[in-house]
């Protein structure tokens, strides 16, 4: 059986690591040696009672942790706190597309004159490729039909807008066999 100086070593060891952080650099902040830090992780010694409250200080961790002969298992992330950090990082992504449309749109105006509108026309389609990557990564593909369909029949209102002076709305039928062909995926895709 291990000694508690053992377990307290190992607990020294396992938040180091955990916290990502080389002997030296816990001996800097500490303001000792990595050598008395090396001692402590092996358990052939202990610091003090004031450099252990500075260790769960810096670690976030309690005394009771650190000192108590216990193992504690630190808790995962739950499924919900990942699926909203998904989701608030997906949302970073796609508020990044708009503000890199309002950022052109600005320029455009300061510099050449002219109000380039269509800049955020093209922002709908961009946020659809943007939401498919991060669908794919982490949703697990739920809403890649729908973000499918906004994409193809976004892409080609854009281009028929963008160039409505050369009359090319009829470029819009294209979007009804590609529909059908999402249709078809989502189908096969749900069988499986």
């Amino acid at each position: 059986m291990e000694n508690l100086n053992e377990i307290i070593g190992k607990k020294l060891l396992y938040l180091r690591k955990r916290n990502k952080l080389t002997q030296a650099e816990l001996a800097e902040k500490l303001c000792y040696s990595d050598k008395a830090i090396s001692k402590w992780e092996k358990g052939e010694s202990l610091p003090s009672v004031e450099v252990f409250y500075k260790i769960s200080k810096l670690y976030g961790v309690s005394l009771d942790y650190i000192i108590g002969d216990e193992v504690v298992t630190p808790q995962p992330i739950k499924n919900d706190d990942k699926k909203r950090i998904y989701v608030s990082i997906t949302n970073l992504a796609v508020v990044g597309v708009w503000f890199v449309a309002l950022l052109l749109f600005v320029i455009f105006d300061i510099f050449t004159h002219t109000s380039q509108w269509m800049l955020f026309g093209w922002a709908v389609p961009a946020t659809c490729v943007v939401a498919i990557i991060f669908d794919c990564i982490w949703h697990k593909r739920k809403g890649l039909f729908l973000l499918l369909s906004l994409l193809v029949w976004s892409f080609l209102l854009c281009f028929t807008f963008q160039f409505m002076s050369f009359n090319i709305w009829k470029i819009l039928l294209i979007g009804i066999p590609l529909q059908i062909a999402i249709i078809i995926m989502s189908r096969m895709w749900k069988k499986q």
